[in-house]
């Protein structure tokens, strides 16, 4: 089969798509022919080595977390899916940008009805990590709540779960994306100098909690705009939330299929938009993290093994 493999931290000229043997899936396991699967910013940030420290790779590295696709083979002790099944995970191993891989029988679910592929396989890493950031900051009716990075995969998300329990959410976004916000009932502010001053107009009263998708100074801006530091979450600034005793759910608070199941229910249902940037082949996948790392994307970007 073709795999996504890298044999030394570097940038995106280090990726290559080469010819590997198709695993095998173990008693508990079953074997997915990938037919999409999302790529994560944090993907690379590991392969620069810039994350050696918190989550080391070993040489060669495959990547890739998020899939969606069709079970091809099941494990001898594997529970309820049948070869012929479409469903969506994850795994841990950095090995979904691939023609196939092997989940864990407990990490993947079936695919609901009228779930496109590009969005049940883009879903994991950023619903659930826009599921715990949610969580960790408790946002209900009356809340005021910040979103940074409203647009991106994971604060798109996280801007509409916040809605979903009531708040009134602010998203911070470039002006291209207002209107995408503003369609789905939060507020945009725009980055930049002042930043602070046009969210205390917008919110015309206090911020009762901050969620930052970003890094680069959102923490300390939460603590500006007055956020207690038990309602600031961030997935990017841990070394600030550490000094402000804010905290840092992120995916692995809610790596779960009965998390995902939720959001693939709620997105197939329409109660939940999935924004997908862009697909691109796996043979495309420089080219792939190449927009990915412009950071000016709306959504997901996927590989279509």
């Amino acid at each position: 089969m073709r795999a996504v493999r890298f044999h030394a931290y570097g940038g995106i000229d280090v990726l290559r798509v080469e010819e590997v043997p198709r695993p095998v899936p173990g008693p508990a396991q079953v074997l997915v022919e990938v037919r999409a699967a999302g790529i994560q910013p944090g993907e690379a940030h590991i392969r620069s080595g810039a994350l050696h420290d918190r989550w080391p790779a070993d040489f060669p590295s495959g990547q890739g977390s998020d899939l969606a696709g069709v079970v091809v083979e099941v494990g001898s002790s594997a529970r309820g899916f049948r070869v012929g099944d479409a469903v969506l995970g994850f795994t841990h191993r950095r090995a979904s940008h691939a023609q196939f891989v092997v989940v864990d029988d407990v990490n993947v679910v079936a695919l609901p009805d009228g779930l496109p592929w590009e969005v049940a396989g883009a879903l994991y890493v950023a619903g659930t990590t826009a599921y715990a950031t949610v969580f960790a900051v408790d946002p209900g009716p009356g809340d005021t709540v910040v979103v940074s990075g409203a647009a991106g995969g994971v604060g798109s998300l996280a801007v509409q779960l916040a809605r979903r329990r009531g708040a009134a959410v602010i998203g911070l976004a470039s002006e291209p994306n207002h209107a995408w916000l503003r369609e789905h009932g939060v507020l945009p502010v725009a980055y930049g100098d002042g930043v602070a001053e046009r969210v205390r107009q917008a919110a015309g009263g206090g911020i009762d909690a901050f969620v930052d998708t970003i890094g680069n100074g959102y923490v300390r801006l939460a603590v500006e705009l007055g956020v207690r530091p038990e309602r600031i979450n961030t997935i990017r600034d841990w070394q600030a939330a550490t000094e402000i005793g804010a905290r840092t759910y992120g995916e692995g608070a809610a790596a779960s299929a009965v998390v995902l199941g939720e959001l693939a229910r709620l997105a197939a249902r329409g109660e939940m938009e999935v924004p997908i940037a862009r697909t691109y082949p796996l043979a495309r996948v420089q080219d792939a993290f190449r927009e990915l790392e412009e950071g000016h994307t709306h959504g997901k970007i996927v590989l279509l093994p």
